[in-house]
């Protein structure tokens, strides 16, 4: 259905007992154009680009479990565009810029808030960096303020500015930088894509590829029978691997673990997303009131959907030197997602060399704030068999030519080595 204020009156008249469903539930068919594995926010946005961008309908996303079941509802929900080398500055001011538009163009509220990402720096080396990045962000036409001790002062008044060991010196703001409510997003691309007669296909599993005599992927294997496909798109974070595998394929891929965490609800406290630019920790404020918060991977392969305590201690650690006073503050829950972390830390949108597979993997830390993003140039590459122009340095090989995009702070543990 189409949502507004006429339809919301409607409703309300009608006791609210005439909604009807968000995305149609639908039943698998024999053949499509193209199958999507993966109903997360990236394999959703790329059917919806698909349909919308490049005419594509025939179109069907296959989801193992329910739609928001992996990752894209594990996450701390985090938007920026604040990258500083070629290849990602482009992309995601891609993504941001179409995470400006997402509610207008999806026809569903997806609750972006451009509240402000500022990451704090600690030191003369780190407000360098620092300031490197945002004149480079800017000389690419990206927002980026680097703020003094007194402008983070008067912005953020409760940090700990007597830490002596990691002393709040300034830090990087971009303005445009946010949250967004990431059931919301995979809600309204399913929707969106659903009314352009996507088939949403839930409870589906792929076991297997079903492939011709030249080796090319003619459709999947899946739980609920065989399904013919002219391309199969890959879109399954964490389980890349895994699915890469049933096709022969071995990727620069590792999967670990990262936790994420919320208290229980007080009163509004945080203006906007922060970094602790001294240890891994991330925080911001959901709109019921909890801090949502995160840190580092936990450092170990693993395809389990639940964190260690090391970590758990360490993330809160981080917290308790910038804010000490959420000492007092009640942890509510802590859950777990499975990242594809890459090599270099920067994701991989590509042909396989399967002939009829292609490729989205690797997102690292960098998966939900790319999703509009990952979809648009993901569709691009299989609707035309070409690379987007933001996603032409997001090849496979890569890792071969030694061109990699290593961006501090992200990536497995090999890409130190």
């Amino acid at each position: 259905m189409k949502y507004s204020i006429f339809s919301l009156a409607r409703a309300a008249l009608s006791g609210h007992k005439n909604w009807q469903r968000t995305w149609r539930d639908a039943s698998p068919k024999d053949r499509y154009d193209v199958v999507i594995i993966g109903g997360g926010g990236h394999g959703l946005a790329t059917a919806w680009f698909l349909a919308s961008e490049f005419g594509i309908r025939n179109v069907a996303v296959l989801e193992k479990g329910w739609i928001g079941s992996g990752n894209a509802g594990r996450n701390t929900t985090i938007i920026r565009s604040n990258y500083g080398l070629p290849g990602n500055t482009g992309f995601y001011e891609l993504s941001m810029k179409l995470w400006e538009r997402m509610e207008q163009d999806l026809n569903y509220n997806s609750m972006v808030s451009q509240r402000g990402v500022i990451n704090l720096y600690h030191s003369d080396a780190q407000r360098d960096a620092y300031a490197r990045r945002g004149n480079t962000m800017r000389i690419n036409g990206i927002d980026a303020e680097l703020l003094d001790l007194a402008a983070v002062r008067k912005m953020m008044p409760f940090l700990n500015f007597d830490n002596g060991r990691f002393p709040v010196q300034g830090g990087l703001l971009q303005r445009r930088g946010g949250t967004a409510r990431h059931d919301a997003v995979v809600w309204g691309y399913a929707h969106a894509a659903s009314a352009l007669g996507v088939d949403i296909i839930q409870n589906c599993e792929v076991t297997g590829f079903t492939r011709d005599g030249n080796g090319k992927v003619t459709g999947v294997e899946t739980s609920r029978g065989r399904i013919g496909a002219g391309k199969v798109g890959m879109a399954v974070a964490g389980s890349s691997s895994r699915v890469a595998a049933m096709a022969g394929l071995r990727l620069p891929i590792e999967s670990h673990v990262l936790q994420a965490f919320v208290s229980e609800a007080i009163k509004p406290l945080l203006p906007n997303v922060m970094t602790f630019g001294a240890g891994h920790f991330y925080v911001s404020q959901s709109d019921k009131g909890g801090l949502v918060f995160g840190g580092d991977i936990d450092g170990y392969n693993s395809y389990a959907q639940r964190g260690n305590l090391p970590v758990m201690e360490d993330v809160c650690e981080g917290g308790m030197a910038l804010i000490p006073m959420i000492g007092r503050v009640r942890l509510l829950r802590q859950w777990g997602g499975i990242m594809d972390m890459s090599m270099d830390g920067t994701p991989i949108i590509d042909k396989s060399p399967v002939e009829g597979l292609y490729l989205n993997a690797g997102w690292c830390y960098g998966g939900f704030k790319a999703t509009p993003g990952s979809g648009l140039v993901f569709a691009h590459l299989i609707a035309r068999d070409e690379a987007h122009k933001e996603a032409a340095r997001f090849r496979l090989d890569r890792f071969q030519r030694g061109a990699m995009i290593d961006e501090k702070g992200q990536g497995a543990q090999p890409n130190l080595h």
